[in-house]
């Protein structure tokens, strides 16, 4: 029985053995001798043998054929394949997608054909697949949603052509904008409604809202909003802040949204102790507590946390060390509503930059945004380096929008950076027209390019006729003379004065200035200029003070310019928080007939009082030097309008009492208390108010005589006036009155300033 059981077992193996050889060896099939394709039309036999993965000799079982077929249709050049194995042939049968042949839209009037075909990916002469038009659909769909359209409906049609060609047509049906009524907020009891529309972004409809699309329902910019809320809660001390619910309703038209927002405030928090660990063994700890922006007894804010921790993580960086990580760690006691504070800092990894990219700069060339970059490829990742290479790109005024973020790299040990710009129009191509208090109506005619030809270069040629001044001027810079951190330029000028102001004589100016400029450091600029100037004073009202009439007749300066500049500040074109201090120095007489050294100290310090509002305190002084001549009335400073508000143009200083004539002087200090800040108005007018102190005084004119006028007494104006950066263009106005005068000093309580672009 043993022995018959054996032989079973032995005789089913080995029928199995053989069943298996013959069925891997008919599986497998013969060696093909040849490939037949068939069907194509367009593509070369070679391009479909690169797909296949199949080649003459080989010996392809079902599965190698399935594996082609499924490398075919991944192609996306075939609508469908065939195999088929024919003896020792393999007989490849493919039917190629066409080709488009035009790609249209129909119905579009709200939004261009243009601004629609240029976020397509179809494209002429490309293959046609069925992905790209559903993907194509959907891009048109969102278009419309973000601008406003949220029934718009995108239909693609299809037309067959000749030689296996088609065109796609995108049917759109716009439908009416989809704007949002009304916005309700339920469960806020700390801030109103108003004040919590103000801090999001999608808006009521308005009739004055036509500036952007905000009040247009998305569902997208709804899910920011809930951020938004969020990280204002947590910025005004309510930690325990929730949005519960944020749902929006059609109308039954389908042109409305009604939103309602529902909220858990909670209650408001205040940190408790505060107190900075280090794990690093040279670094002190206690040195870095002057770098926290809160104190124990403070409302809670993430934004004071943030704030501290860029600071220290700034110190540490500037003190060497690339590779840190400062933590804040959060301990919140609900019982008492407060929140202790423990900043640690640790040791981070070490991490390199591998690559750098740039998106977003379809216009400025690559080479201009690198070179304000301050790492490269290989260095060491460096917090405080990323900042203010983000903020050296701000600066340029080149882009609405910077972002620099971190991105994994394949390597551990390596990040990528990755630089995003949304660019903003640089040039402008102008005929304005307006009024000024000092000119009067003028006209102007002007071209600007900041960025031209993507290379960072200004160019700027002007053309202005008003009533009393007549100029026109041209200036190029290249910021990257040489191809180094070299600033250089130069400005051609002509300017004609009949009686400027109140003014007494004419005055015709012809120049040049050549400038360079560089940075020291990341805060450090030192300039230099040269500036070769002929100046005629000519049409001397005969009751005009005798100074004046001693400086009738042309003459000719040739000055030595310097500056140099710290600056501290958050923004050069928008500061909100930081300081600068600059010194200058003019000195007149290499050559010409025109001798005087100039100097002039500057500062300038900015706080963030709260939010929006911003404290800006200024201030100035000058004095100029005779070196061997008397210094020209028209080279010394003077005070008044734009530069002192309250006062006319020269409205104080040195003055000839007999004819009342302004004689400047060469000696000045100035300084103002400004506080800029939100008058509550929606964000889309653009409208601020100021508050403002201006002190100062000029004096040492140099003349002498019975009829001069010359005291340094302190002068002092306070005020009010709104900044408007309108569609037209900027407007400015200012009311002051005077807290401290002189009898003989002339007022002007309003100031107003206007242009417009047409």
């Amino acid at each position: 029985m043993n022995i018959l059981k054996s032989l079973l077992i032995s005789s089913f193996i080995a029928a199995t053995f053989m069943v298996s050889a013959v069925s891997q060896n008919l599986a497998a099939g013969p060696a093909l001798r040849s490939i037949v394709i068939e069907g194509n039309q367009r593509l070369e036999r070679e391009t479909i043998l690169a797909q296949l993965g199949i080649k003459e000799g080989d010996k392809p079982d079902s599965q190698d054929l399935d594996t082609a077929l499924k490398h075919l249709f991944a192609s996306g050049l075939f609508t469908d394949a065939h195999l088929k194995i024919d003896g020792s042939r393999l007989i490849v049968t493919v039917t190629e997608n066409p080709i488009v042949n035009q790609v249209a839209l129909e119905g579009n009037d709200e939004i261009s054909d243009d601004i629609l075909k240029g976020e397509l990916s179809l494209r002429p002469r490309q293959v046609y697949t069925l992905s790209r038009v559903k993907a194509d659909t959907k891009r048109l769909q969102d278009i419309y949603r973000i601008k406003g359209h949220f029934s718009a409906k995108v239909t693609p049609k299809i037309i067959k052509r000749d030689q296996n060609r088609v065109d796609v047509i995108f049917e759109v049906e716009e439908g009416a904008k989809t704007s949002v009524r009304d916005i309700f907020f339920v469960g806020n009891k700390k801030y109103s409604n108003s004040k919590l529309e103000s801090t999001i972004q999608t808006k009521e409809s308005r009739w004055y809202r036509f500036f952007n699309n905000d009040d247009n329902y998305d569902p997208d910019r709804l899910t920011y909003d809930q951020e938004l809320l969020r990280k204002f809660y947590l910025e005004h001390g309510y930690a325990d802040f929730v949005v519960r619910s944020a749902v929006a309703e059609l109308t039954p038209d389908k042109k409305e949204f009604f939103i309602t927002f529902t909220l858990h405030e909670g209650e408001r928090y205040t940190f408790g102790t505060l107190d900075i660990t280090s794990d690093l063994p040279d670094v002190d700890a206690e040195s870095f507590k002057s770098y926290l922006t809160m104190s124990e007894g403070d409302w809670y804010s993430t934004k004071t946390i943030e704030r501290s921790t860029l600071k220290i993580t700034d110190a540490l960086g500037n003190q060497g060390y690339a590779f840190v990580d400062v933590r804040p760690r959060v301990e919140k006691d609900q019982e008492k509503k407060i929140i202790s504070l423990t900043f640690e800092i640790k040791e981070g990894p070490k991490v390199y930059i591998d690559r750098i990219t740039v998106k977003g700069n379809d216009r400025t060339d690559e080479s201009v945004i690198r070179r304000e970059l301050r790492f490269y490829e290989g260095d060491a990742f460096n917090t405080n380096n990323q900042k203010v290479s983000e903020q050296r790109l701000k600066n340029l005024g080149y882009f609405k929008k910077v972002t620099l973020r971190r991105e994994p790299s394949n390597a551990p040990d390596k990040v990528n950076i990755v630089i995003e710009v949304e660019e903003d129009p640089t040039g402008e191509l102008s005929l304005g027209g307006g009024y000024s208090t000092a000119d009067g109506p003028l006209g102007n005619v002007s071209f600007a390019e900041t960025n031209f030809r993507g290379k960072g270069q200004s160019l700027s040629v002007a053309l202005t006729f008003a009533k009393r001044r007549q100029e026109f001027n041209i200036g190029f810079t290249e910021p990257y003379f040489l191809g180094r951190d070299l600033a250089a330029g130069f400005d051609l000028y002509r300017t004609r004065q009949n009686k400027y102001y109140d003014a007494t004589f004419d005055q015709k100016t012809m120049g040049v200035r050549f400038r360079v400029g560089y940075a020291l450091s990341d805060y450090w600029v030192q300039g230099w200029s040269y500036t070769i100037q002929r100046e005629d004073i000519n049409g001397i009202e005969n009751n005009a003070s005798r100074f004046i009439f001693e400086q009738k007749g042309s003459s000719t300066l040739s000055a030595l310019g310097h500056n140099i500049t710290y600056d501290r500040r958050d923004s050069r074109i928008n500061p909100t928080e930081g300081y600068f201090v600059g010194l200058g120095n003019e000195f007149a007489g290499l050559g010409g007939n025109v001798r005087y050294l100039r100097n002039k100290l500057s500062a300038g310090y900015y706080y963030p009082v709260y939010d929006d509002v911003v404290l800006a305190l200024t201030g100035a002084y000058g004095h100029m030097f005779e070196i061997g001549k008397k210094i020209r009335i028209v080279d010394r400073y003077t005070m008044g309008g734009d530069s002192f508000r309250g006062f006319e143009v020269s409205g104080i200083g040195p003055r000839d009492t007999t004819t009342n004539d302004a004689l400047g002087g060469r000696q000045f200090y100035s300084g103002t208390a400004e506080v800029t800040f939100p008058l509550g108005l929606p964000e889309e007018f653009s409208v601020k108010g100021a508050t403002f102190i201006d002190i100062g005084s000029v004096w040492n004119s140099g003349d002498k005589g019975p009829e001069v006028y010359d005291t340094p007494k302190l002068r002092a104006t306070a005020g009010f006036g709104f900044r408007w950066r309108s569609p037209m263009g900027p407007i400015k106005i200012d009311l002051a009155w005077p807290l401290l005068k002189d009898s003989r000093d002339k007022t002007q309580p309003f100031l107003f300033g206007f242009s417009t672009r047409f």
